[in-house]
């Protein structure tokens, strides 16, 4: 697919530079004056900028006083294109004055600005600013918070059930009982821009915001092709068949740990017959109705979010750019 790498999260080159992840190389690394790390609190990066337009990743020297909060090592996420060493620091120990309610929430509008940071630094929900931040930033954005959720709810060997230790700067974790190793997590998920002639097939699932929708979407599972997978997902949840299907473009998605692979599928059949056990509702929409939708129109429908893969992928249908 043409634009396949302008996918938010992913096309920025970044230098991971994973031979520089051993103990000596990052000992060297953060003795470096102009090494940087980016801050995150609960999952949310910090991000400079106010409210509203283009915003930047923060980016602090390793000796900020705002450190003294970081939980664990640092993260060795590369080098800039500059050869800058950067980090990222899970400073979650961190407790504001007021924290909001919808922490946690699928839509996080609040801020949090820490004491020692200037006041346009504040930490925000990464889903719904995704789309303010260059294609560089987005990447070390979702490399970092992919990691520190891995860290944060796998602490303890699956093997021996023994705590394990933090390693090759962040990204494996050793078992000093067992000696296993362990490796950061990505679930393979499939979303699917199903088609039959001018109509797309959209869904919702439960707690979206009221009116939603988006492209249907599910986990693979062991032994499964892409293809498969797609076919599976779209008859269990909808009971619409699906012949011919290819792939398009892929997205990491760190909401916790997943790769999005998105496909193109040609339905077979068009009847709807929901499974209510996997999502709330299914429609048909022609590009015409979608069309509407993306310009505003139809107050029933909402499109899926800017920045996510199925914003991308419609918008290519809608402009005839899949291929």
């Amino acid at each position: 697919m043409k634009f396949a790498e302008n996918v938010t999260f992913g096309g920025s080159n970044l230098n991971r530079a994973a031979h520089l992840r051993d103990a000596t190389h990052q000992a060297d690394l953060k003795a470096d004056p102009t090494a940087r790390t980016c801050l995150f609190w609960r999952g949310k990066p910090c991000l400079v900028g106010g409210d509203r337009g283009p915003a930047t990743l923060a980016q602090v020297a390793l000796d900020h006083a705002v450190l003294q909060h970081a939980a664990g090592a640092l993260i060795f996420l590369g080098l800039s294109d500059a050869g800058t060493p950067l980090f990222a620091a899970d400073i979650s120990n961190w407790q504001p004055d007021d924290v909001a309610d919808t922490l946690g929430a699928f839509v996080d509008p609040s801020a949090q600005v820490h004491p020692d940071l200037p006041s346009d630094h504040s930490f925000v929900e990464l889903r719904i600013n995704m789309t303010r931040l260059s294609a560089r930033d987005a990447e070390l954005a979702a490399s970092a918070r992919g990691l520190m959720e891995w860290h944060r709810t796998h602490g303890f060997c699956s093997f021996c059930g023994h705590r394990v230790q933090m390693s090759k700067a962040g990204w494996q974790a050793d078992c000093p009982d067992c000696g296993r190793h362990h490796f950061p997590r990505t679930d393979p998920v499939v979303i699917m821009l199903v088609t039959h002639g001018n109509s797309v097939l959209l869904g919702r699932s439960p707690g979206w915001p009221e009116g939603m929708y988006s492209l249907l979407a599910g986990f693979m599972e062991p032994g499964e092709t892409m293809e498969a997978a797609v076919r599976r997902e779209v008859f269990e949840e909808t009971g619409v068949q699906v012949g011919q299907v290819d792939y398009l473009a892929s997205q990491p998605w760190p909401f916790p740990a997943s790769l999005m692979m998105g496909c193109h599928g040609q339905a077979s059949t068009t009847q709807i017959k929901i499974d209510p056990a996997e999502i709330e509702d299914a429609i048909w929409l022609t590009k015409e109705q979608l069309a509407e939708v993306f310009e505003g129109r139809n107050p029933a429908v909402l499109p899926a979010r800017k920045g996510a893969i199925a914003h991308f992928l419609l918008t290519r249908w809608l402009e005839d750019t899949l291929n």
